[in-house]
């Protein structure tokens, strides 16, 4: 672009202090319309010298706060005196970036002087073999110790910016070959200045323009940044063109990642079409997308948004996109409440739980087996007494001699009485008639057996003497092995066993029957040997006959 004569800039100040003084508090961003470069370092160029510096704070305020990280200017191009540094500004833009670490000093620095004078393409080329054959190294040697001594030796340097114009009397269409050699004899110059850290910025016009930008690229080793100017201008209508355009912003990007640089934006901002807030929404959004190293929008009629005021449209856009999320003084924006319906309360069905009837599972009853008592059928006789008598020993008895009869009797059968249960199981046995022989008796030593189930055996009773009641021995708590009695011829003792108490004498002819009972092995068990017992009597006068 054509550089404005210093005149333009004193013949602005009164409306960039007006627009100062208009400038208000900031408005609250819109986050959907922040790119997300708003943090990409960017300035703006507000003037060249003292001014510029001192702009920065106001823009930075009518950004919102935003912090301008990039100081953008130019050297007079008029006089190699200039071109070699020998301005007093220079001193105010080393003091504002070294004010902060994170700040960058960009310097735009002319390859010629007369450098807007509008120079033929002869003399154009004569001047660009003049530099390529060094006669002009000691300008530039004498730039580069300048700014170590103020202290910016990182300062980017845009040199020969827009070579691929025709403007500049150091455009590159001339001779493109020579104008390489030189460019790489300037950057030797100032890079051997010791302290030195500076990057080269190569940044022609978008588009083709007078030469493609491509043929006056100088190589890798001398070039740090691959940069572009690019206006609201042609060639192109729309920023789809811009882009897609022969040496567009496409290809300036797809160059500068084959070669392993970034890029840049040094200068951009409104031209031809005036107030098109359109173009700046898709340029900051292109700049965001592709993240250049810095970006600065040249802030002048007509290319500005804050200092220029014919572009308000263009001016919302900007400031809206790039003022950061922590907030200035900010105007609040009314909050309209937003009316709470109320949910209406639905009540929660309750679903009874179904009672599931827990199972009675009956307990089975196991039935006690009932032992049967034996029923022991009594005989129908008069008066019978059942005598139970306790298992003993029985005690000898002391018979008296009994004379018999010539004629022998034989006995009626008799009703046996009713004993007591030997512990033993009692074998019934048949009894068996015995004729009684008289025998003449004699004390006899009772000798204690274990009673034995009594047999009732027949005896042949005499009928004209009763018996001596016969006394009963007491039982002696031992349980002798059981044995059957047997007859023994009873011996004189001189002391007789002590009688105990006798039982009430039968009537005569008397008789005593046991008959043994049995309930099998293991009713038996239970209920014990039984046996019953009846007591008869035939004597005289009984009037008794049990058949």
């Amino acid at each position: 672009m054509p550089r404005p004569r210093r005149r333009l800039a004193s013949t602005c100040i009164g409306t960039v202090t007006a627009g100062l003084l208009a400038t208000g508090a900031a408005l609250a961003t819109p986050e959907n319309d922040r790119p997300e470069g708003s943090d990409i370092a960017m300035g703006a160029y507000l003037d060249y010298g003292p001014p510029g510096v001192a702009r920065i704070p106001h823009l930075s305020n009518w950004l919102g706060g935003k912090d301008i990280r990039v100081g953008h200017t130019y050297l007079p191009g008029d006089k190699w005196a200039g071109i070699a540094g020998g301005v007093s500004f220079l001193e105010d833009w080393a003091d504002w970036r070294r004010a902060e670490d994170d700040r960058m000093f960009v310097l735009n620095v002319p390859m010629q002087e007369r450098n807007e004078d509008r120079v033929s393409d002869r003399q154009v080329a004569r001047l660009i073999r003049a530099g390529a054959a060094g006669q002009y190294d000691q300008h530039f040697r004498r730039l580069a110790e300048r700014l170590v001594e103020l202290g910016v030796p990182d300062t980017v340097i845009v040199l020969g910016w827009e070579m691929n114009g025709v403007t500049y009397t150091h455009r590159c269409a001339p001779d493109p070959e020579g104008w390489k050699v030189y460019w790489k004899r300037i950057v030797t110059t100032m890079r051997a200045v010791p302290g030195q850290k500076f990057r080269f910025d190569f940044a022609p016009n978008r588009g083709t323009d007078a030469i493609g930008w491509t043929k006056c690229y100088p190589g890798d080793d001398v070039v740090d940044v691959i940069g572009m100017d690019s206006y609201d201008q042609g060639p192109g209508q729309t920023f789809d063109d811009q882009i897609t355009q022969p040496y567009g912003l496409q290809q300036q990007v797809d160059f500068a990642k084959a070669h392993g640089k970034p890029i840049s934006y040094p200068e951009w901002g409104l031209f031809r079409r005036g107030d098109n807030p359109e173009y700046v929404r898709r340029m900051l959004k292109w700049i965001a997308q592709h993240k250049p190293l810095y970006h600065t929008i040249t802030d002048y009629c007509p290319h500005g948004v804050w200092q220029c005021k014919d572009n308000p449209d263009s001016a919302k856009v900007f400031r809206d996109a790039l003022m950061p999320e922590r907030p200035g003084p900010v105007v609040p924006t009314p909050v309209v409440p937003t009316p709470v319906v109320p949910t209406p309360a639905v009540p929660t069905p309750v679903v009874p739980t179904p009672v599931v009837p827990t199972p009675q599972v009956p307990t089975p009853q196991v039935p006690t087996p009932q032992v049967p008592t034996p029923q022991v059928p009594t005989p129908q006789v008069p008066a019978p007494t059942p005598v139970v008598p306790t298992p003993a020993v029985p005690t000898p008895v002391v018979p008296t001699p009994q004379v018999p009869s010539p004629t022998p009797v034989v006995p009626s059968p008799q009703t046996p009485l009713p004993v007591s249960p030997s512990p033993l199981v009692p074998t019934p046995v048949t009894p068996v008639p015995v004729t009684p022989s008289p025998v003449t008796p004699s004390p006899q030593v009772p000798v204690p057996v274990t009673p034995s189930p009594a047999v009732p055996t027949p005896e042949v009773p005499d009928p004209d003497t009763d018996p001596t009641p016969k006394p009963t021995p007491k039982p002696s708590p031992a349980v002798p092995t059981p044995q059957v009695p047997a007859p023994v011829t009873p011996k004189p003792e001189p002391t007789p066993p002590k009688p105990l108490p006798q039982p009430t004498p039968p009537p005569v002819n008397s008789k005593h029957w046991c008959v043994p009972l049995n309930f099998g092995e293991w009713l038996s068990k239970l209920v014990g040997t039984q046996s019953v017992c009846i007591k008869l009597d035939f004597g005289k006068n009984s009037g008794i006959w049990p058949f």
